[in-house]
């Protein structure tokens, strides 16, 4: 039976520990998938990283895909990657050919003290150093999928897979429903602990409003972020929302940023043409663009479907000081506490969403409750707390290797 730490390692501690009493790691990271196109996985890897660097460890990254422009050194790359689909979304992984010799070569090179694996139970970078007697050092693994219901080939791999994960020492989950998942292939020698994704809380906070994006009494300003061509993003719950809210808000705005533009116009023209006038796209924004978008909008929607292990556009809408409405999702209740500090509405239901967004529009006083209280709860996130715990963890996986 997987040994699941008794109390989540996140919910303890106020952060800026240094568990590893001022040694400093060369730690090596591998991303299942593609620094090419932006994911959480990716986004959480490259965030973690810059942390640990900044407390004066070595970090050294491996992904799929091609080298870009943007970026950091410390991010290699294998030079190419194929796509696929995977939990609703399309993932860009690299698995075939020279991949294993290439990721083992490379941590072999990097002579790291800790290998922190992300989704290894994925057919790609992560499983290759899980080779029986290839074990240069102690390894670490974070998993962050759920699913809606468990994959058939994940079912038909869980014997391979307990058996290939054995030399996990230490598995990190980003959220209940993550860990969920993972212990039904991880190892029964495996120490699990619930460890959430990490925001710039302070990033958010003081990220300066956009004019253009706030809204006013009569005209307020609603906002969606997501790839709006996947159908778990909820981005058609959205427009659902919006003709249902427009009914009682008629100069309501309704900003939509990420990739996917044209598949998002297409969904609104066959909701409403009418509805498009209403609809401002803005594309793909920077972090700073994120940032500001959250601290300008009325109300921020999180209308995803399912397939969401955790709620990071949550925690980092709370910590620009937000109001939220989301869906009933388990990962975004457990963000909001079940919503103390963000209201619910049932998955896939426009109109409701449509109503907590008017009842919300009507009521100031309430939209700084909540927002008061998603700045509290957005503070269990940060970076500074959520580095300390997974530091904590590389130090028992250190430990016990000692022990060996």
């Amino acid at each position: 039976m997987v040994v699941i730490v008794e109390a989540p390692a996140w919910e303890r501690g106020t952060g800026g520990e240094d568990p590893l009493n001022g040694r400093k790691l060369r730690v090596g990271i591998i991303s299942p998938y593609s620094f090419e196109t932006p994911g959480g996985v990716q986004l959480h890897i490259r965030d973690f990283a810059q942390q640990l660097i900044e407390r004066g460890h070595q970090v050294q990254v491996l992904a799929p895909g091609r080298r870009t422009a943007d970026m950091p050194l410390w991010v290699h790359t294998t030079g190419s990657s194929f796509a696929v689909p995977y939990n609703g979304s399309v993932a860009n992984l690299s698995y075939f050919g020279a991949a294993g010799r290439t990721t083992r070569q490379w941590v072999r090179q990097g002579r790291f003290d800790i290998l922190h694996l992300h989704e290894p139970e994925v057919p790609s970078l992560s499983h290759k150093p899980l080779l029986r007697g290839f074990a240069p050092c102690p390894y670490v693994a974070t998993f962050h999928a759920s699913f809606d219901s468990y994959p058939l080939a994940l079912k038909i791999a869980q014997p391979y897979l307990r058996s290939h994960l054995g030399g996990i020492r230490q598995a990190v989950c980003v959220s209940e429903a993550a860990m969920d998942t993972a212990i039904r292939y991880l190892h029964p020698s495996t120490q699990v602990q619930i460890i959430p994704n990490g925001i710039r809380a302070s990033f958010f906070d003081q990220a300066d409003p956009c004019a253009k994006w706030q809204g006013s009494v009569q005209a307020p300003t609603i906002g969606f972020l997501g790839r709006m061509g996947e159908e778990r993003k909820g981005f058609a719950v959205f427009v659902r929302a919006a003709l249902n809210l427009l009914d009682k808000w008629p100069g309501a705005r309704f900003l939509c940023a990420g990739d996917g533009q044209e598949e998002a116009r297409k969904i609104v023209h066959a909701a409403d043409p009418g509805l498009e006038e209403h609809m401002e796209f803005l594309g793909r924004v920077s972090d700073e663009g994120k940032a500001r978008f959250y601290r300008s909008l009325d109300v921020y929607v999180a209308p995803q479907t399912g397939g969401e292990s955790f709620g990071i556009v949550l925690a980092e809408a709370m910590a620009a000081g937000c109001p939220i409405v989301a869906s009933d999702l388990e990962a975004f209740q457990a963000v909001s506490q079940h919503g103390r500090s963000a209201m619910h509405f049932p998955a896939g239901d426009g109109a409701a969403c449509a109503r907590l967004i008017g009842n919300l529009l009507a009521d100031r006083s309430k939209r700084e409750a909540l927002a008061q209280a998603g700045r509290e709860r957005a503070l269990t996130y940060d970076w500074g707390k959520v580095t300390s715990q997974v530091l904590a963890v590389y130090a028992k996986a250190l430990r016990s290797a000692r022990r060996d």
